[in-house]
């Protein structure tokens, strides 16, 4: 008979951010005990746009979290993309898999409701719980974490553990897994302005964005602009931009932000002596940048395994799906009576992803080189615009948004082109 192994938890989940949540929140309503740590406390500030996409909203519902106009969120309607000197509005799709809006949460607010959830179906959380580096055993196996906070230096113990600790998850790179240099990155920067349209019940995209190269040409950056109401009085405003350009690391995106904002009508507000917050930026690891998602008894969920969606930018709706999906897979491990059998069933973690979104990924890897070329982005902001059926072709797959079994002519392309391309 083996002696008892001493354990503060079943699961650690490192990271209080949607994924970790999301994690700790599916665990623990499954009746595990998760330790979920975050190094800062709430609410605490987030780089993002805080617009939703019907997919993110599913898993806020899958998560109990009542996402009615009366609980504080705002809801939007779809898409209205400005390009191409055209102004399309497109609506989120009807479908059976996803509810037809979208909505928009400040994320100082968002991470913290969805830690109280994780809380509240019974996950243990630590704030101002620096994760300082993992604990490992004889063959390299993670067997719990070391931390700093308000208590001291504190080691906790558990025979798995989820790293959700954002694109530069430390605790990945302390168990030598390294970004990959072949996958896509972007680079997001952000802030918020008193303006009369912070009630918008659209997500607004603006698809044209210049930049004088060293050549004197103005070039046309493969990214998008966002005016994103918050309903508060204010709206989150920002761009994105891929590493796919040559424009890459030569442009200032806050001096870009401001000659974009600058071209906006002076009544929506959008000038230096209406901004709320400082410009903030924050990188986006894409379509799968940091492999494997698991190994030794580590689990990778949300950023720390490069999950956001190359095609637009999103990240939390994968962010919470990756955690759901590592939740189940935890889950069946835990309950395998021996060490090897277990280990059989977390194998199955980075298989689940690649069947989800593998194929999709590098369908959106191939997108974002393509559009690298300005000429080609040109192309499609000119001649795709006009196109209302086109567009909203382009919104499904942009925004992954198809029943996956039946639905139309568009999702049976879509889903088409996502199973045949290869996951990698």
């Amino acid at each position: 008979m083996q002696p008892a192994v001493s354990r503060d938890a079943d699961v650690i989940v490192v990271g209080a951010g949607p994924a970790g949540s999301a994690t700790a929140h599916h665990l623990a309503l499954a009746g595990h005990d998760v330790l979920l740590l975050e190094k800062t406390s709430f609410p605490r500030e987030k780089v993002c746009g805080d617009g939703l996409t019907p997919r993110a909203v599913r898993s806020l519902v899958s998560m109990g979290i009542d996402t009615s106009e009366q609980a504080g969120w705002l809801h939007n309607k779809g898409l209205r993309i400005i390009g191409g000197g055209m102004r399309l509005e497109i609506p989120w799709p009807d479908l059976a898999s996803y509810p037809a809006y979208g909505l928009v949460r400040p994320r100082s607010d968002f991470d913290d409701l969805l830690a109280r959830q994780a809380v509240k179906s019974g996950a243990v959380l630590r704030e101002n719980t620096a994760v300082t580096g993992p604990v490992l055993d004889k063959a390299g196996r993670i067997t719990g974490v070391t931390t700093k906070g308000e208590n001291g230096a504190v080691t906790y113990s558990a025979p798995l553990v989820v790293a959700a600790d954002g694109n530069s998850s430390r605790l990945s790179l302390a168990m030598g897994l390294e970004t990959r240099d072949d996958r896509p990155m972007g680079v997001a920067v952000r802030t918020y302005y008193r303006s009369p349209r912070h009630d918008d019940d659209w997500l607004e995209s603006w698809l044209e964005l210049w930049d004088r190269g060293d050549d004197g040409r103005e070039r046309l950056l493969p990214g998008y602009g966002w005016i994103f109401g918050v309903g508060d009085g204010t709206s989150n405003v920002g761009l994105g931009i891929l590493n796919t350009s040559t424009a890459w690391g030569k442009v200032d995106y806050k001096d870009l932000l401001k000659r974009w904002l600058d071209q906006t009508p002076e009544e929506w507000g959008f000038r230096d002596e209406n901004r709320t917050q400082p410009v903030r930026g924050a990188a986006l690891p894409m379509g799968f940048n940091r492999q494997p998602h698991y190994t030794n008894g580590m689990l990778l969920v949300g950023d720390s395994g490069g999950m956001v969606n190359p095609f637009n930018g999103e990240g939390i709706a994968y962010a919470m799906e990756s955690g759901e999906i590592a939740a189940q897979v935890i889950g069946q491990a835990l309950a395998r009576p021996t060490a090897d059998a277990r280990e059989r069933a977390l194998q199955a973690y980075p298989q689940t992803l690649k069947q989800t979104y593998g194929g999709y990924y590098t369908v959106g890897r191939m997108f974002v080189k393509a559009i690298g070329d300005d000429r080609v982005m040109k192309l499609a902001t000119r001649h795709g615009l006009p196109h209302p059926v086109l567009m909203r072709f382009v919104l499904k797959l942009m925004a992954n948004l198809t029943d996956p079994r039946g639905g139309d002519a568009m999702d049976k392309v879509i889903n088409a082109l996502s199973r045949l391309a290869p996951a990698a």
